[in-house]
C-alpha cells in the first residue's frame, strides 16, 4: 500500500512539478536565444531588474512575448487535443488529424482578402468558425458518434486536402495579399510586441474555465453515452460545448501563431501512458506538457537553424508528431484499429449496353476532349481555324503552337490522369479503401520533398523529376516497411501513410521557407500543373510506364478481386496475401511517381476516377482498370484545357482545379455512406 502510494506521489511529482521546472528552463534557454547574444546575468536582470537599455529592452518586448506566446499556444493545442479525443473517442483526434487547422487556415486567408483589416478580431472570428466548421464537418462525415478512428482521420485527409486546394488558389492569385501568410501558415511563434499575448491569453483563459468546469462531465462521457446518458447527463449538450471549447482554443492559437499541428496529438498522449485519466489532471498535465513540446520545438528549430531565418516551428512538430503518429498506430494496432471497417458505398448505375461500348465510348470522349483542347487558347476554341492551320497548311505559327505547345501538354496530362487513376484503383483493391489513393499512402508528398530538395540544392531543373521519382520511392518503402509490422491491414496502411505524408509536408514547408522561393511558383508545382509540358516529358516519365507497368496490372486484375474478399478468404484460395499485397502496391507506386515526376502532386484524380468506373460498371466488372484510366485522362485534360481558359491570361494549376472537383464528390460520398450504415 505504501509502495503503491509513494509510487502515485512521485508519478504525480514529476509530471507536474517535473513539467514545471523543465518548462521554466526551456524558458530561460527560449530567451537566450536569437541574433545577439545575451549573457544569462542580462537576461535575469531584465526579467527582474529592468533598465532603459537596448538589451532589457530586447528581451522583454520581443523575446519574453513569444515565449509566452509559445506557452499559451502549446498548452491550447494540448487541451483541445484532450477534449477532441474524449468528445470523439478517437485516441488518434487532435485539431490537425480532423482537418481543423486546415478549415481555419483557409478562413483566415480568406479574411485577410476579402474582408476590412479594420474589422476588430477579424482573424479570430474567421479562424473560429472557419474551424467549428470544419469539426462539425468530419465529424458528421465520418459518422457522427459511431464513427471508428480510422474513418475519423481519413475524412479529415480529405477535408484537409480540399482546404488546402481553396487556399493554394487564394495564395496564388492573390500573392500580394497573402505575402506574409505562407510562414505564419506553416507554423511560427514570432512576436514583435505584447500584443499577441494580451489578445489571446483571456481567450485562452475562457477556454480553460469552460474545460476545467466540463472535467467531471467529460470523466462521465468518457465511460459512453449511454451511461453517460443513464446518469442523467445531456450527451448532446455536453459534446457541442466541449467541442466549441476545443475550437476556440485552437481558433484563438491558430489566428495569432497559425497552424501548427501535432501538439494536440503529443502532450495528451504522454500524460495517458503516465496513467493519467481524471480529466482535471489531464487537462492540467496537458497544457503544461504541451507548453513544453512547443517551446522546445522553438528552441530546437533555432538552434538547428542559427541564421534565425525563422525555421517554422509548425513543420519541427510536424516532424516530431508525424513519427509519434505511427508510433501511436503500430503499438494500438490490433486493440483499435486493425479490424475496422473503413467500407463506403459509391452506389450503382445501370448502362444501357456492355463494358466494351463503355470503354469505347470513353475512348472517343478522350480523343475529343484532346482535339478541343488542341484547338483552345486564349482566344477561345478555334476549330477551324486549327484545322486549317494542321490539314491545310495554314498559319505556320498556330500550327506549331498545337503541335510543340498544345498537344505535348494534353498528352502529358491525359497519360498522367490515366497513371494515377490506375494507381488508386490498385491502392483501393490492395488496401480494401475506398478512399486511398498515392496521396494518403504518402506518395504526392514524398515526391514533392525529393523535387523540392532538387531546387533547394541548385541542381538544373532537368533533374526535378528524377528528384521527384526517387521521393515517391523512398516514401512507399518506408510505408512498406513500417506496414509489414503490422502484416499490412489495409486500414493501418492508410493510417501509417498519413504519418508519411504529414512528415513529407513538413520537410517541403522547411525548404520552401529556407529556400526563399517565391511562394506562388512553388505552390504551382506542389499543386500539380501541366504548364508548358513537352515531349520529352511524354517520352521520358510516362510512355515506358504505361505500356509495361499497367498492361503487368492489368494482367494480375484477378488478385485484386481475390483481395476484395478478405485476407483469410484470399488465403484459403492458395494466394500469398502480404506479397500480393506489396507487389501490387509497389507497381501502383511506380505508376504514381513517374506522374508526380511529370506533373508534379496532383490529388483526388485516384479518387475520382475508379469510383466513377464503380458506379458506372459495378464493383467486379473486368473492364475497370481500363474504365479507371481513361476517366482520369479524361479528367486531366478538362482541368488543363480548363485551367488555361478560365481565368485568362492567368493560369490555374490543374491539380486545384481536379480538387475543386473531386473534393465534393468525396464529402458526398463519405455523407451517403455514413447514413446508409444508419439505416
Amino acid at each position: 500500500m505504501n509502495d503503491a502510494f509513494w509510487n502515485k506521489w512521485l508519478k504525480t511529482a514529476l509530471t507536474f512539478g517535473g513539467g514545471a521546472v523543465l518548462l521554466i528552463l526551456l524558458m530561460f534557454l527560449h530567451i537566450n536565444q536569437g541574433s545577439v547574444d545575451l549573457s544569462w546575468r542580462v537576461v535575469w536582470d531584465a526579467l527582474v531588474a529592468p533598465e532603459d537599455i537596448i538589451e532589457h529592452h530586447t528581451v522583454r518586448y520581443l523575446r519574453l512575448p513569444r515565449a509566452v506566446m509559445g506557452i499559451l499556444a502549446g498548452g491550447s493545442l494540448a487541451v483541445s487535443g484532450v477534449i477532441l479525443q474524449t468528445i470523439t473517442k478517437n485516441p488518434l483526434a487532435s485539431a490537425s488529424t480532423l482537418g481543423i487547422h486546415s478549415g481555419t487556415y483557409f478562413a483566415v486567408v480568406v479574411s485577410a482578402i476579402f474582408l476590412p483589416a479594420s474589422l476588430p478580431l477579424q482573424g479570430l472570428f474567421a479562424a473560429f468558425f472557419g474551424g467549428l466548421f470544419t469539426a462539425l464537418l468530419v465529424y458528421g462525415l465520418a459518422g457522427g458518434a459511431s464513427a471508428n478512428p480510422v474513418r475519423m482521420v481519413l475524412a479529415g485527409m480529405v477535408v484537409t486536402i480540399m482546404f488546402s486546394s481553396f487556399t493554394s488558389v487564394l495564395q496564388i492569385f492573390y500573392e500580394n495579399e497573402t505575402a506574409g501568410l505562407f510562414l505564419w501558415g506553416a507554423g511560427t511563434l514570432v512576436q514583435n510586441d505584447w500584443s499577441g499575448v494580451q489578445f489571446s491569453m483571456p481567450l485562452i483563459l475562457t477556454g480553460m474555465v469552460v474545460t476545467f468546469l466540463l472535467a467531471k462531465q467529460l470523466d462521465i462521457f468518457r465511460m459512453g453515452e449511454d451511461v453517460a446518458a443513464s446518469l442523467g447527463q445531456q450527451v448532446g449538450r455536453i459534446r457541442m460545448i466541449a467541442l466549441l471549447a476545443a475550437v476556440l482554443l485552437t481558433a484563438v492559437t491558430v489566428s495569432v501563431v497559425g497552424p501548427i499541428g501535432f501538439v494536440g496529438l503529443i502532450a495528451p498522449h504522454l500524460i495517458k501512458l503516465l496513467g493519467f485519466r481524471n480529466h482535471f489532471a489531464l487537462v492540467t498535465a496537458s497544457f503544461i506538457w504541451g507548453a513544453n513540446v512547443l517551446l522546445g520545438a522553438d528552441v530546437l528549430a533555432r538552434w538547428v537553424d542559427p541564421s534565425f531565418s525563422e525555421l517554422p516551428v509548425g513543420a519541427i512538430t510536424a516532424l516530431i508528431g508525424a513519427p509519434w503518429l505511427i508510433w501511436l498506430v503500430l503499438r494500438n494496432r490490433s486493440r483499435q484499429y486493425g479490424e475496422k471497417n473503413t467500407a463506403m458505398i459509391a452506389g450503382s448505375v445501370r448502362l444501357p449496353f456492355q463494358g466494351g461500348w463503355f470503354i469505347a465510348i470513353l475512348a472517343m470522349l478522350l480523343v475529343f476532349a484532346i482535339v478541343v483542347g488542341a484547338a483552345t487558347g486564349n482566344s477561345g476554341i478555334q476549330l477551324t481555324q486549327s484545322f486549317s492551320a494542321v490539314f491545310d497548311g495554314g498559319q505556320e505559327f498556330l500550327r506549331n503552337m498545337i503541335f510543340q505547345l498544345r498537344i505535348p501538354r494534353l498528352l502529358v496530362a491525359a497519360l498522367s490522369g490515366g497513371l494515377l487513376a490506375v494507381s488508386g484503383f490498385v491502392f483501393q483493391g490492395v488496401l480494401r479503401n475506398p478512399l486511398a489513393d498515392p496521396s494518403v499512402i504518402g506518395i504526392t508528398s514524398g515526391a514533392g520533398v525529393g523535387a523540392l530538395l532538387v531546387i533547394f540544392s541548385a541542381f538544373s531543373a532537368t533533374f526535378i523529376p528524377l528528384g521527384a521519382f526517387l521521393g515517391a520511392l523512398a516514401a512507399f518503402l518506408v510505408v512498406m516497411g513500417l506496414s509489414y509490422r503490422a502484416n499490412f491491414q489495409p486500414s493501418l496502411l492508410a493510417l501509417l501513410g498519413i504519418g508519411v505524408s504529414a512528415f513529407g509536408s513538413a520537410i517541403i514547408q522547411i525548404v520552401v521557407v529556407q529556400a526563399d522561393m517565391a511562394v506562388a511558383s512553388a505552390l504551382t508545382w506542389l499543386s500539380g500543373s501541366t504548364y508548358a509540358k513537352s515531349w520529352e516529358a511524354l517520352l521520358y516519365y510516362l510512355l515506358g510506364p504505361m505500356l509495361v507497368l499497367v498492361p503487368i496490372l492489368y494482367l494480375q486484375i484477378r488478385n485484386l478481386n481475390v483481395l476484395s474478399l478478405g485476407d483469410e478468404t484470399a488465403k484459403g484460395l492458395g494466394m500469398k496475401v502480404s506479397r500480393t499485397r506489396f507487389y501490387m502496391a509497389l507497381i501502383a507506386s511506380l505508376l504514381a511517381a513517374a506522374s508526380v515526376s511529370a506533373v508534379g502532386t496532383i490529388s483526388f484524380v485516384g479518387l475520382l476516377a475508379p469510383h466513377a468506373a464503380r458506379i458506372l460498371l459495378g464493383s467486379g466488372h473486368k473492364h475497370l482498370l481500363p474504365a479507371s484510366a481513361l476517366i482520369g485522362a479524361i479528367l486531366l485534360v478538362i482541368a488543363d484545357i480548363l485551367s488555361r481558359t478560365l481565368l485568362v491570361p492567368k493560369e490555374i494549376p490543374s491539380g486545384i482545379l481536379v480538387a475543386l472537383i473531386g473534393a465534393p464528390y468525396f464529402l458526398w460520398l463519405m455523407y451517403r455512406s455514413s447514413h446508409a450504415k444508419k439505416a
